[in-house]
């Protein structure tokens, strides 16, 4: 493969975005978590509560910060590296970005602060409000930026003017026919993903008999919270295959390593994808049970590779293996829940144990799980950008030579691994640190206290005597 502007481009921008995803699959479900904390602070006045919020909150803060640089640089691709795709999608894309910003980055902006400076200068229910409305400044973030996304793998409400789209219908661009699924599985994921850190930072606690009724809550509270949503996440990605099977029945195909168009679809469980020769090599296969999970008929048909032109094939080795990889980690992740309800049952999930060894150790599958799933999305829709419609080499920037965007890479992989770098050890020192014991600011003394009269600032001498001497003068 040649190394030329346009697959340095597109390295860059994984590159970038990978890393990135990591911080909205993080922030994302702990604000939700970080609100949840609060509103049970309130109702129930349970310090434990405060002490678990204020040390996620320093945890989201850096997260936060984080996401804010290395997502500020995405934008600055689109005109450096993408500047054809900038210009024939502006109108599209531009307006679901401006919104995200408007709605979403503000609202985030605007409420942050008082969630993580206001806790002593505001009243507990104003600071409980900036929690909730930061959580849902992040859902909404996803919300426009999966809109924008779904729209690129099932355009809809547009029509080609001189080679640019233009919106007819912003309602029917938004909600293309994957967004539903695309935003549910996406946001399930990045739930899933902080549910399994909480754990693993509980496991951890517990281990080493270290804040103890917090990590009791943190494990009870996050194995809870999962056995509800893994459970959900398998049937939101399944009814996600059912439709990516109806719009990008290509995709499905390279996750499958199907080259054949055919019945009782055979379900893939290894296999060495081979493009060149279209066959997979040393398969292992369970006969019909494909069909079962992609068309939820016995006898459903799919079609294979070979329907489209090699030109208009994705990467199917990457699309094959990256989806083993999600699908497999949720198989993990089902495993550890039910593994937690059976210590539960026995009574022993809060002893140190095989248990919490792997639930320490499961904090990065959500992570990995994400990068993952987003893989067979994004290389899944190649050779199209805008499926169907414009080709990546028709979207790279004309002017660009192999030279210059090799610089920009470089630039980007140091100062990223700089930053993470860097991020990671302040969290994981912040981790070692673990819940402090609230101190009476915290537990909001400005509204438990009533206000002191006006005459209880001459109780010092130095006042009273600034007084007396006051009314001498008079």
């Amino acid at each position: 493969m040649d190394l030329d502007a346009l697959v340095l481009s597109r390295l860059q921008f994984a590159w970038v975005i990978a890393w990135h995803i990591l911080l909205p699959a993080f922030t994302v479900g702990l604000a939700c978590y970080i609100a949840t904390l609060e509103v049970l602070w309130w109702i129930t006045q349970r310090e434990v509560y405060l002490r678990l919020s204020a040390f996620w909150i320093k945890l989201f803060a850096v997260s936060f910060g984080m996401g804010v640089v290395s997502g500020i640089v995405m934008p600055f691709q689109f005109g450096t590296n993408w500047s054809r795709f900038a210009d024939a999608t502006f109108n599209v894309v531009g307006a679901l970005m401006a919104y995200e910003v408007l709605t979403a980055f503000f609202l985030e902006a605007a409420f942050l602060g008082i969630l993580l400076f206001g806790r002593r200068l505001v009243p507990q229910w104003a600071h409980v409000v900036s929690a909730l409305l930061v959580a849902l400044g992040t859902l909404l973030s996803s919300f426009w930026i999966l809109g924008v996304n779904s729209w690129m793998q099932t355009p809809r409400g547009h029509e080609l003017v001189d080679g640019r789209f233009m919106p007819q219908d912003m309602l029917a661009v938004l909600f293309t026919p994957s967004f539903p699924y695309r935003l549910t599985h996406n946001v399930f994921a990045f739930l899933i993903t902080t549910g399994f850190v909480v754990l693993a930072v509980g496991a951890g606690y517990l281990r080493r008999g270290r804040h103890v009724e917090e990590s009791r809550v943190m494990v009870k509270m996050s194995l809870g919270f999962l056995s509800v949503m893994v459970p959900l996440q398998i049937v939101a990605g399944d009814l996600h295959g059912l439709n990516t099977l109806e719009h990008q029945p290509a995709k499905v195909a390279a996750m499958e390593g199907l080259w054949e168009t055919q019945r009782r679809v055979p379900a893939s469980l290894f296999a060495i994808p081979d493009a060149e020769a279209e066959t997979n090599h040393f398969e292992i296969a369970i006969p019909a049970l494909g069909s079962l999970y992609l068309t939820h008929d016995l006898d459903g048909e799919v079609k294979g590779l070979k329907e489209w032109p090699r030109e208009d094939r994705p990467p199917v080795a990457i699309v094959y293996f990256a989806f083993r990889v999600m699908v497999g980690i949720g198989v993990l992740m089902l495993g550890i829940v039910v593994a937690g309800w059976v210590q539960h049952w026995r009574g022993r999930l809060m002893q140190p144990g095989r248990f919490l060894r792997v639930a320490e150790w499961s904090g990065p599958l959500g992570f990995v799980a994400v990068l993952a799933g987003w893989t067979v999305t994004e290389v899944g829709r190649q050779p199209w950008v805008v499926y169907g419609l414009m080709r990546t080499r028709d979207a790279v920037s004309p002017t660009l030579t192999a030279g210059d965007v090799s610089l920009s890479l470089a630039a980007y992989m140091l100062s990223y691994l700089v930053i993470f770098g860097g991020g990671f050890m302040l969290l994981r020192r912040l981790v070692l640190i673990g819940p402090q014991p609230a101190t009476g600011a915290e537990v909001h003394e400005t509204e438990a206290r009533p206000k002191r009269p006006l005459s209880a600032v001459t109780d010092t001498p130095a006042t009273a005597r600034r007084v007396e001497e006051a009314g001498d003068a008079a």
